[in-house]
């Protein structure tokens, strides 16, 4: 089967098709509306063939569908209809849940995306559970993607950033019980060095998560 795998993010909008060993981009931002991404898509895959689609968006997906609109994106996403914007057969799910899909190599793994905001995920014997840790409370009442997505970064600078995602890192792997994390998003680039039993992740694993999806028929759940 040919997919197109289209990966949504904050400043950007990627995707691969089967078969081509290049991606395509183009921009995306706060007022990005599902019908200007299917739009862009479409015009930016120009040329290319594909069976069925893939996408991933930075928001809570349940059963194939958006739980709420995206915090780093514009309105609409919870009542768009994907397969009648590409016509054909569409998987939905979260960003960060599709980079650890792609980034799975075993055993029970922490997948945390660090870009625009925070995505994470768990991987467990092949079994993909979507998680919404970002908003939860951290500290002096801000969230964990307060201080570890971009907004934190900017604002703390590197080295205080660094030293945050180095504890989350350590939190969420013992709390969670994982046998190693894989460090993705942007940001990861920026670490000077990486916490113990972690790894970094990297970009083009979203869309091997993407096609995964249709390979291994796999319905991501969430918590």
């Amino acid at each position: 089967m040919k997919v197109l795998v289209v990966d949504v993010g904050g400043k950007n909008v990627k995707l691969l098709a089967t078969g081509r060993r290049t991606s395509r981009r183009f921009p995306s931002g706060p007022k990005l509306t599902p019908a200007q991404m299917a739009a862009g898509v479409l015009e930016t895959a120009a040329g290319w063939s594909w069976e069925a689609v893939t996408i991933g968006i930075p928001t809570p997906v349940v059963d194939g569908k958006p739980l709420r609109e995206p915090h780093n994106l514009g309105r609409g996403w919870k009542r768009f209809d994907f397969e009648a914007a590409f016509r054909c057969p569409v998987k939905v799910l979260n960003d960060a849940a599709m980079q650890a899909l792609g980034s799975y190599e075993g055993g029970r793994m922490l997948f945390m995306g660090l870009g625009t905001g925070l995505g994470t995920a768990t991987v467990d014997d092949g079994k993909l559970v979507s998680l919404e840790l970002a908003h939860l409370p951290y500290r002096k009442g801000q969230t964990y993607e307060d201080y570890l997505g971009d907004r934190g970064r900017r604002r703390l600078g590197l080295r205080k950033w660094e030293r945050h995602v180095h504890y989350v890192t350590d939190l969420l792997q013992k709390a969670l019980v994982v046998d190693y994390v894989v460090l993705g998003g942007g940001n990861v680039e920026q670490l000077s060095a990486l916490p113990p039993r972690a790894r970094r992740g990297d970009n083009q694993n979203a869309f091997l998560g993407g096609f995964r999806m249709w390979e291994n028929s796999q319905r991501p759940s969430a918590e």
